[in-house]
C-alpha cells in the first residue's frame, strides 16, 4: 500500500497537470483528515480529496483515481460501503451531541436511512423536505442500526425537482433496525419513566406487538388509546435482541379504521416465586394522561401532591419454570382472579384495618405466591403484561426442578 506522501504526491500532480499548483499541505491535511479522522481507507480517500479538488478548481473529472461512485438506492446500502445516493430529507431532529451538527432521515422510494453531520466536516445543513444529492457519503454502524455519515469529502447538491415518495408500510413483524413505516394500533400506554419523555406504550398489528417512544422534544401530539396510526419513518431500534420504535424522527397521522391486533404471543409458565414492590392496593396520579403510582404520601412525580387519585390493583411478580425467571405485571383484572381479592375488598382492608396497605399485600402473597399459573401477554421489554393467567396442575418434575434451582448457593456450582 502507498504511504500517504506517495498519495499526497499524485494527487497533486493530477492537479498540477491541470494547470493548477495546489498545496501539499493542504492535499496531506485533507487526506489525513479522511483517514485518521474518519477511518476512510487510504484508496478512498485519494479518490474523494481528487474530486474534492477537481470541483474546488473547476476542472474537469479525473479518469485516475476520481472515478464517480454509481448512484445506489437507499434499501441496497450497507455497513462499510461508500455511495451515492439521491433522496429527500424527511426528518431532522436535535443533535444528540455538540460534535454532530445535525442528523435526520433521509428517504428515496426504496427506504429510508439516518444520517449525520459532524460538526467538524463544516457540511452544509440539510433542509427538511427537500432534495439532495450526496456523493461520497459513508455508511457506517450503530447499535445494529446503519447510519449514514456526511463528512467534509462529501458532495452535497441539493435538488431542485420534487419526486412522489410513498413509503413502504410493512407489517411489525417484518421491522428490522434502521427505519420503518407501520400501521398499527395504540393498544396500551406506560407510564414514561423519564421527565423527557412524553409517552410510551405499545403498538400492534396482525403480525405482533411492538414497544415504542414518544420524547418530549417538540410540538409532537400524544397518541389516542385504540386508535389506529399511520406511522412513516420511525426509528427501529434494537437492544437486548428486541426491537423498539421511536416515534420522534417519524410522522404519523390517525385513520378511521379499525385493525385486528395480534395479542399475548409471549407466554411464561411455572410457579409464581415472587411478589415485587409495587405489587398489591396502589393509588394513581388523577392528571388526566399521567396515571402515574402515587407515592405513600400521595406525591406524584410529575405532578407533586394530589389530593385526589384513583385505587389501583396489581402484581409485579415473577413466574420461574425451574429453568427461566419471567418477570410479570398482572393488571387489575386478572390479579382479582388470581388472588381472589377485588379492588373493592382491598379498599375496605386498607381504610379499616391497622395494618392497611400491607394487610392487602400479605393476602394476595399467601393467594398466589408458590401457585402454579400459565400466563400469556405482550413483551414490554423483559416483562409480560400479562392478559390472561390460568392456574395449572401442580407438576412433581418441575417442582424438583425449582427446589434444585432454589438449592444453588449463591456463586457456587451448579
Amino acid at each position: 500500500m502507498d504511504s500517504v506522501p506517495d498519495v499526497v504526491e499524485r494527487i497533486s500532480r493530477k492537479i498540477e497537470e491541470k494547470g493548477v499548483s495546489v498545496s501539499r499541505e493542504k492535499v496531506g491535511s485533507k487526506l489525513n483528515l479522511l483517514i485518521s479522522d474518519f477511518g476512510i481507507p487510504p484508496e478512498e480517500a485519494e479518490r474523494v480529496v481528487t474530486n474534492e479538488l477537481m470541483r474546488e478548481y473547476n476542472l474537469s473529472p479525473s479518469s485516475g483515481g476520481g472515478g464517480q461512485v454509481q448512484q445506489r438506492e437507499i434499501r441496497d446500502v450497507g455497513a462499510g460501503e461508500w455511495v451515492t445516493i439521491e433522496g429527500k430529507v424527511v426528518s431532522v431532529s436535535e443533535p444528540p451531541s455538540p460534535s454532530i451538527a445535525q442528523s435526520g432521515i433521509i428517504a428515496d422510494s426504496s427506504g429510508a436511512i439516518r444520517f449525520v453531520i459532524w460538526a467538524k466536516a463544516n457540511a452544509p445543513l440539510l433542509q427538511e423536505r427537500s432534495w439532495y444529492r450526496l456523493e461520497a457519503a459513508v455508511v457506517d454502524e450503530y447499535r445494529g442500526v446503519p447510519n449514514l455519515k456526511i463528512h467534509s469529502g462529501t458532495t452535497i447538491v441539493p435538488l431542485e425537482h420534487d419526486r412522489a415518495l410513498i413509503p413502504s408500510v410493512v407489517p411489525i413483524s417484518d421491522l428490522k433496525p434502521g427505519v420503518g413505516s407501520i400501521r398499527a394500533k395504540f393498544i396500551e400506554e406506560w407510564e414514561p419513566r423519564h421527565e423527557r419523555m412524553l409517552q410510551s406504550g405499545i403498538l400492534g398489528d396482525e403480525s405482533g406487538t411492538i414497544k415504542f417512544v414518544l420524547w418530549n422534544d417538540g410540538d409532537r401530539e400524544k397518541l389516542r388509546l385504540n386508535t389506529v396510526y399511520t406511522i412513516y419513518y420511525a426509528s427501529v431500534e434494537e437492544f437486548n435482541g428486541r426491537l423498539s420504535l421511536n416515534l420522534s424522527t417519524g410522522m404519523y397521522s390517525d385513520e378511521e379504521i379499525d385493525i385486528e391486533v395480534a395479542r399475548g404471543t409471549h407466554e411464561a409458565s411455572g410457579v409464581i416465586a415472587h411478589l415485587g414492590p409495587g405489587s398489591g392496593l396502589i393509588r394513581r396520579c388523577p392528571v388526566e394522561g399521567c396515571n402515574k403510582v402515587l407515592s405513600r404520601y400521595n406525591e406524584c412525580p410529575i405532578h407533586d401532591v394530589q389530593k385526589e387519585f384513583r385505587w389501583d390493583l396489581r402484581i409485579t411478580g415473577v413466574i420461574d419454570d425451574g429453568e427461566e425467571a419471567t418477570n410479570v405485571l398482572i393488571q387489575r383484572d386478572v390479579a382479582e382472579a388470581l388472588s381472589g381479592m377485588t379492588l373493592e375488598e382491598a379498599v375496605s382492608v386498607a381504610e379499616n384495618n391497622p395494618l392497611g396497605f400491607d394487610d392487602v399485600l400479605d393476602r394476595m402473597k399467601q393467594a398466589v405466591t408458590g401457585r402454579y399459573v400459565r400466563c400469556r401477554g405482550n413483551d414490554m421489554g423483559g416483562t409480560i403484561l400479562v392478559r390472561e393467567c390460568f392456574r395449572t396442575a401442580f407438576d412433581a418434575t418441575r417442582h424438583a426442578a425449582l427446589l434444585n434451582r432454589a438449592a444453588v448457593t449463591p456463586g457456587g456450582d451448579r
